[in-house]
């Protein structure tokens, strides 16, 4: 079972929510304050994030690229990863209006899944 990282408590008061690449309040209403299952879930999303966003990267299908990046983005929207989900939603819009994703566009999504992968990494542990 997977549990927070010794010394870091995904409720303390001392982390700053509004700042953070996943919101922890909305993650534990979404999961019933249960720590483990936080964690659980957290763990499946870092691994999930990656692939979602590596098939977007290699997409040449608009299909693939519009049904990833809709995937991605309700994805970290379920997590409360708030800043990802809103890159996810510019990058439909953009993809909407010109058939394509500027490279600029794909390097954001990609810092902000490493961001929010790091920041899963820093707060739990196997």
């Amino acid at each position: 079972m997977m549990q927070p990282r010794s010394g870091v408590s995904l409720d303390s008061l001392k982390v700053d929510r509004t700042s953070r690449p996943i919101d922890l309040v909305y993650l534990a209403r979404q999961t019933l304050g249960d720590r483990a299952l936080e964690c659980e879930v957290l763990r499946m999303f870092e691994k999930q994030v990656s692939i979602y966003f590596d098939r977007i990267a290699a997409a040449t299908d608009p299909h693939e690229i519009t049904l990833g990046l809709h995937t991605l983005k309700g994805a970290a929207q379920g997590i409360g990863a708030t800043a990802l989900a809103a890159q996810a939603r510019a990058a439909e819009v953009e993809f909407g209006a010109v058939g394509r994703l500027d490279e600029e566009t794909i390097a954001d999504l990609g810092m902000a899944v490493s961001e929010v992968c790091g920041y899963i990494c820093s707060i739990v542990t196997d």
